[in-house]
């Protein structure tokens, strides 16, 4: 039998990545930019269709750091941010010298809590500390509850850096992810729905703070015929030949949409007369995930068997599944910092495993996959 590692999400060409890179070459655009970078950024703008525009970055980290930036935020205040969530949500709000304020989930959509999200902001300006901005995260593509969260960032008056790095080609009640917020993130990293090797961007609905974006990412370099500085920048901007990738990935991001969302219904029909697992799945029609990754939740008091037990047996047979993201508010880094909520996020990380999703997954994959797991629940 084939015993090929099957990866939990690797990246998958379209076709016609190697010719924007070729183009690159032929012209030497072999730069923070270019023909690629500028068509990239056009080709999201189109995709995300509600009159945004958008920076192409070197990273998903980056887009978060500048967000906060270019929000006000600054040493000394505080950024509440979703716990359950991987750590690249919350380390820029500590390379600012602020303090992250960290939430649980709610159970529909394992994403952040409007309850102790509001329940949070009340208790920090009863302190003297509003927070200055509010990271909520699409987590594993599916949508945060965006009325919820948007209603209780417009009455407080604290506006949302929206982290929709795992959630491009996910819509909330017909709206791209991506665009709701007062800024957003993207993330173009090797595993996600489409990659640029690695990049991200930040997506606005000023042209302004576009501008803005993109002067802080190359260096913050003044008008001038010498090299003249009169803030601090960054080397952020995302390469000619990086973007070159992404625009071969563009023409095929609605096919790995809907790979993607396949391999969920394979887990959802698998899974479906097993007792004690639960799916990851959408509340209702307003939620449309890009199911970047499909999880289960394992009740190992009625199996008998944990998480882990499944986890190891996939590695025996060298198939790649992974826990859910470890809580922020658990990480040794950051478990001395505020959190508000219960256990949600904590039982599913320690219930939860992650399992292999990728749009180029072959029916062998499948095959393989449907093996292994039938061997752990017969």
């Amino acid at each position: 039998m084939n015993n090929t590692k099957i990866w939990l999400s690797s990246p998958h060409m379209g076709g016609n990545e190697q010719q924007f890179v070729k183009e690159a070459f032929d012209t030497n655009w072999i730069a923070p930019l270019g023909p690629n970078v500028s068509g990239f950024e056009q080709d999201l703008e189109v995709f995300l269709n509600d009159d945004v525009f958008v920076a192409a970055l070197s990273s998903g980290t980056a887009a978060i750091h500048l967000g906060l930036i270019l929000l006000g935020v600054q040493a000394g205040d505080e950024v509440i941010c979703q716990s359950f969530t991987f750590s690249a949500s919350a380390n820029p709000i500590v390379y600012l010298g602020a303090t992250p304020v960290f939430i649980d989930s709610e159970t529909d959509t394992w994403n952040m809590c409007s309850i102790a999200l509001e329940q949070a902001i009340v208790d920090r300006i009863s302190k003297g500390k509003k927070p200055k901005a509010i990271i909520p995260v699409h987590l594993y593509g599916m949508p945060f509850k965006v009325d919820e969260i948007k209603a209780i960032s417009e009455k407080y008056g604290i506006p949302v850096l929206e982290d929709s790095a795992e959630a491009l080609g996910s819509t909330y009640k017909g709206t791209k992810c991506g665009t709701f917020g007062d800024i957003g993130v993207l993330s173009f990293n090797g595993n996600k729905i489409i990659t640029t090797s690695g990049g991200g961007a930040l997506v606005t609905h000023s042209k302004n703070i576009k501008d803005k974006t993109v002067f802080l990412a190359t260096q913050a370099r003044d008008n001038a015929p010498h090299y003249q500085h009169s803030e601090i920048g960054y080397n952020y901007r995302l390469s000619n030949i990086c973007a070159g990738i992404g625009r071969g990935q563009m023409e095929v991001l609605v096919d790995h949409v809907n790979l993607r969302r396949e391999m969920h219904d394979f887990y959802v029909n698998f899974f479906k007369d097993i007792e004690g697992v639960t799916v990851s799945e959408e509340p209702n029609t307003d939620f449309h995930s890009n199911f970047w990754l499909s999880c289960i939740v394992i009740d190992s008091v009625k199996l008998g068997k944990t998480t882990e037990d499944l986890r190891l047996l996939l590695e025996a047979e060298n198939i790649e599944s992974r826990p859910l993201w470890k809580p922020m508010h658990l990480q040794p880094i950051f478990e001395k910092y505020p959190y508000y909520g219960g256990k949600v996020a904590e039982q599913l990380f320690e219930n939860g495993l992650c399992l292999p999703s990728g749009s180029n997954l072959t029916d062998d994959d499948k095959g393989r996959i449907s093996h292994a797991l039938n061997r752990f629940f017969e």
